[in-house]
This record gives structure tokens, sequence and C-alpha cells, in this order.
């Protein structure tokens, strides 16, 4: 029996009912009934987040999990929380987004030639999603990556992003094009057969940017290198 062809609203509706994981929708839901004093007049999404942005953008960005006040809030990736405001001043910077901030799924934030999404889609504990829970969403993340069609470059932001990316591509028979791969930031890899380029990044949370692991001139210049890749595949 054939079955329909992917949708981006298919798979979204898909995404945000999902229920497979009891730790974490136990979580996900216990933060948006008891929320942050800050935030008590929100009514806070406490779903899974789906990926957004730039559907023919030919970078795709894959972070960790939603935040606790922030995506698990907002409903949307990197929105509402300081790690937001890192990433998309960045991205503001190279010209991917047309306003340096994120604060509501309503605010006009546009991206341009980017998508932004995660391996995991429920905030989990402590921020630590277990191996069961990140293999149960790395489907969602291999669908929309081939929703993606433009694709050319993929931005890991973090260590966990990164081996979760490297494990999705072993499971689709990759394994020869990752081997040995280690995270490193500001590491450029080119993959063999038409796989797009992998870029890793430390990921931009406050714990990072706060302690200097991770300055805003070293994560302009990871966008500084990934225009520079766009630009030459262009050429």
């Amino acid at each position: 029996m054939d079955h329909p062809p992917e949708t981006w609203e298919h798979l979204n509706h898909e995404m945000i009912t999902c229920r497979q994981c009891p730790r974490l929708v136990a979580w996900r839901e216990e933060v948006a009934r008891t929320k942050r004093r800050a935030y008590e007049d929100w009514e806070y999404w406490g779903k899974p987040v789906p990926g957004f942005g730039d559907r023919h953008a030919r970078v795709v960005i894959v972070g960790l999990a939603p935040g606790a006040h922030g995506s698990n809030r907002t409903g949307r990736m990197f929105t509402g929380d300081s790690s937001g405001e890192t990433l998309f001043g960045a991205l503001h910077r190279a010209g991917f987004a047309n306003q340096p901030t994120a604060t509501h799924r309503g605010d006009g934030l546009r991206l341009d030639d980017i998508f932004i999404t995660a391996v995991v889609r429920c905030v989990p504990p402590k921020n630590r999603p277990k191996a069961q829970e990140r293999h149960n969403c790395r489907p969602f993340l291999a669908r929309e990556l081939a929703l993606l069609t433009e694709l050319q470059v993929v931005l890991a932001l973090g260590h966990v992003a990164f081996k979760g990316y490297l494990r999705l591509l072993r499971e689709q028979g990759q394994q020869e094009a990752v081997r040995g791969l280690k995270f490193e930031h500001g590491k450029i890899y080119s993959l063999p057969d038409s796989l797009p380029t992998l870029v890793a990044s430390y990921h931009p949370s406050r714990q990072n940017t706060q302690t200097g692991l991770l300055t805003l001139e070293m994560f302009d210049d990871v966008f500084r290198q990934i225009r520079a890749l766009l630009d030459s595949s262009a050429a």
C-alpha cells in the first residue's frame, strides 16, 4: 500500500502530539503547570517543540532540547531564553535573521536560509535526555532533514547534538562517512556521498557564554565560515 508523501503539516502534528517518553511528558507538563514566577501570566506550550525556519534552507541548526522556560514556554526553538538571545543575535549579524531577538511565536522573526531543530523535542529534567529518549526522537529529526531538500550545511550546537546527528547518519547506513569524527568547536567536516557539510560549535548556553567558553566573536566566526561555505558552493 502506497503511503501519501510526507508533509510539514503532518510531521509537525505527529510531533506535537507525541507522548512516547513518559518521563519527558511528565516533566514538560509539570514545568508548564508550575511555571517560573516571571512568567506566571503565560500559558506555557508544554508540548514537544517542532523545528522552524526557512523550509528551503541550505543550513540546518541542530540543538539539544527545548529550554524549560524558553521553548517549553513559547513553543518555538531557542525562543524566550538566554541561549536564544545569543543565537539570534549571531544569526541577525550574519544576515540569516531579520531581527536579533526572539520572544514569542508572533514576534515577527523570520529566518532566511536557516532552519532550526533539535535532537530531542521535549524539555528533559536537568537538560539530560536519556539514551532511549534520544532514540525515540531521532525519527523526527530524520524526517525534517528529508524535507529540507536543499540542505548543504548542518551546524551541531554542542556535543550531544553532534553525537545525535552522527548516530542518525549511522542508522542511515553512513558508518564509514562518520567514522572517527570528534566534536571540536569550529571544526568543519566535509562528508562523502553528497551529505551536508558538518560544522560543530559550542552550545550558546548561558553557562558557556558567561564562562567565556563561547564568546560572541567565536560564535560569529562560525557563521562567517558557514556563509563562506554557501558562497563557495554557489560559485
